[in-house]
């Protein structure tokens, strides 16, 4: 299979789907490093190239594991990581929130550290700092292009009219926000900021975080520690409510002969209006291979009307605290 390319918008060009790399390092319990590794390895060989983490995924220790994989394909890889979310390491559950131009350029220089390169190749601010003009952030990473040490820039979670704000100051080539069949906030102003100015839409989160594979029915049967039993949507009565709403893509799928990831995923492909390379997240090449079976999967206008309705049914939010989104600003 040779994946299909896209561009992000005025950015690199890159496989049509990328991997989401944090859940190698933390969040969703203990990972096999070596299977980890691997999974790198043939996600590359499958032609997938955006390789997406952050430096708060295990306080800096995703940078330092994907270090040797990106200087050994250096020319291959397209790397995406993420600056403006702070944590403390003796608070677990602390996010503060960064963007002042100081904060900016010393996040981008531990990165480099970390990561081993000269050159991040897609720099995502990861959440706004509302106590700072979304211009002066963006200024800073502007001043990071022109010293060579970022390509392109990116954004996370911001407002149709932050987009805008920001795209005026530097071309912004991606902004990257939750997008699933289940939670698609996203389209009330980001994606259309984007498609009027040709960025592309990076969604994380594509799978519901697993749920909806149907991996777990309810959070509280993950362990203890894992992220997913923090979110609202895979807990108690909302997680027994929206376990029936993988009902139409158990549908969908059983007529393509296809799983439920492999649906969720090509409704994000089939958006047609910008850009769409969805990253979701593995650890293992097995899952690699089922998600990337989605970029040849086309669903037929029946399909996507019977996933149509599913959002508005969702029972709870994204997060506890919706301000840590771009829907707290809307």
């Amino acid at each position: 299979m040779t994946l299909r390319q896209v561009r992000l918008g005025s950015g690199p060009v890159v496989g049509a789907q990328g991997l989401g790399c944090m859940g190698m390092s933390e969040f969703y319990g203990p990972t096999d490093q070596d299977e980890a590794r691997r999974t790198l390895e043939h996600a590359l060989a499958r032609g997938v190239t955006l390789f997406d983490t952050a430096d708060i995924y295990g306080m800096g220790a995703n940078e330092e594991f994907l270090s040797p994989f990106v200087r050994a394909n250096r020319e291959q890889v397209v790397l995406a990581t993420k600056f403006g979310l702070v944590r403390k390491a003796d608070d677990p559950h602390y996010r503060g929130f960064r963007g002042d131009a100081a904060y900016v350029r010393s996040a981008a220089e531990a990165s480099l550290r970390r990561l081993g390169v000269d050159e991040i190749d897609l720099y995502y601010m990861h959440r706004r700092d509302v106590s700072v003009p979304i211009e002066e952030t963006v200024g800073a990473m502007a001043e990071l292009v022109a010293e060579g040490k970022v390509r392109h820039l990116g954004l996370s979670e911001v407002t149709g009219d932050e987009i805008r704000a920001a795209h005026a100051v530097h071309p912004i080539a991606a902004v990257q926000s939750e997008w699933s069949v289940f939670n698609r906030d996203v389209e009330d102003t980001a994606v259309p900021a984007a498609a009027e100015l040709g960025v592309a839409l990076v969604p994380y989160s594509p799978l519901g975080r697993g749920f909806l594979t149907g991996a777990f029915a309810a959070a509280e049967n993950l362990p203890d520690g894992d992220l997913r039993r923090n979110f609202p949507q895979y807990s108690g009565e909302n997680a027994a409510r929206n376990v029936e709403l993988l009902q139409p893509l158990r549908e969908v799928a059983q007529r393509h002969d296809a799983t439920l990831a492999q649906v969720a995923l090509a409704w994000l492909h089939a958006h047609e209006s910008l850009t769409v390379v969805p990253i979701p997240g593995t650890r293992r090449r097995t899952r690699l291979d089922e998600n990337l079976g989605a970029t040849d999967l086309a669903l037929t206008p029946a399909d996507l009307a019977d996933l149509e309705p599913i959002a508005a049914q969702v029972a709870g939010t994204r997060y506890a605290d919706m301000s840590f989104t771009a829907a707290g600003r809307e």
